[in-house]
């Protein structure tokens, strides 16, 4: 993947799906993807989301699945019945909940013929750091967790993981699969602010480290002009390079 855009994924972090397709209609073919998270989808629905991969926009249901490994199962199997190109669960539900997740899936989508969705698995939050993780008695470094559940998401069948930036590089000399994915939230350009994430770099550093897709919200979608904001963001990658 050699193409910036291509690699872009951009959050659709608003309330309400008229602000979302008005996000998509002037960025569709100018980014790879688009992501519908809590918010969203929460406001929109599934029915939304239908609309959206209908129309031929790529989607990234970003919903964190995380409960027993049966329920986790069903809701997987729905999310790839709505056409998403890609879904997330969180990999500390475990090998059992993330290997029936993937099981089921592939069995349903043989069955209806149906694309099989990417899926992925949630490592460490980009807003969380060690003082976080030790208030729930994870102790450590963030580095070594994110590291524990690569690899077991990795061992679970899944296609990839979502990890800081800051993490793709120790992900990498964990998994040695070249086709396992590092998406990458906590991405912004030069100019823009940290906001409430807390292992954070830049679109052109995350690339560079190894991160397969780039998940940016607001400064896109907050943009003035959010063309500009991602003729931008392509520009200053491609004058690193």
């Amino acid at each position: 993947m050699t193409n910036v855009r291509d690699r872009i994924i951009v959050a659709l972090d608003v309330d309400s799906a008229d602000d979302a397709s008005a996000i998509v209609s002037q960025l569709n073919g100018r980014v790879g993807a688009f992501k519908v998270g809590l918010q969203l989808f929460t406001a929109a629905g599934p029915a939304f989301v239908r609309e959206l991969t209908a129309s031929g926009a790529k989607v990234f249901l970003d919903l964190k699945f995380h409960d027993i490994p049966n329920t986790v199962a069903k809701a997987s199997v729905e999310a790839a019945r709505l056409g998403v190109w890609m879904f997330n669960v969180h990999a500390a539900g475990g090998s059992e909940m993330m290997r029936t997740a993937v099981k089921e899936v592939e069995a349903m989508c043989e069955e209806e013929g149906i694309d099989r969705p990417l899926v992925i698995g949630v490592t460490v939050l980009t807003s969380s750091n060690a003082e976080m993780m030790g208030e729930i008695g994870i102790n450590g470094e963030v580095e070594s967790q994110v590291i524990r559940l690569a690899k077991l998401t990795a061992e679970s069948g899944l296609d990839g993981v979502v990890a800081s930036p800051l993490d793709v590089a120790a992900i990498r000399n964990t998994v040695a699969d070249p086709k396992f994915l590092t998406v990458t939230p906590g991405i912004r350009p030069f100019s823009a602010t940290a906001d409430d994430q807390k292992r954070v770099t830049t679109v052109g550093r995350a690339l560079a480290g190894g991160s397969d897709y780039v998940v940016i919200g607001r400064p896109i979608t907050q943009a003035a002009n959010r063309v500009e904001a991602v003729e931008a963001i392509v520009s200053e990658v491609n004058e690193q390079n």
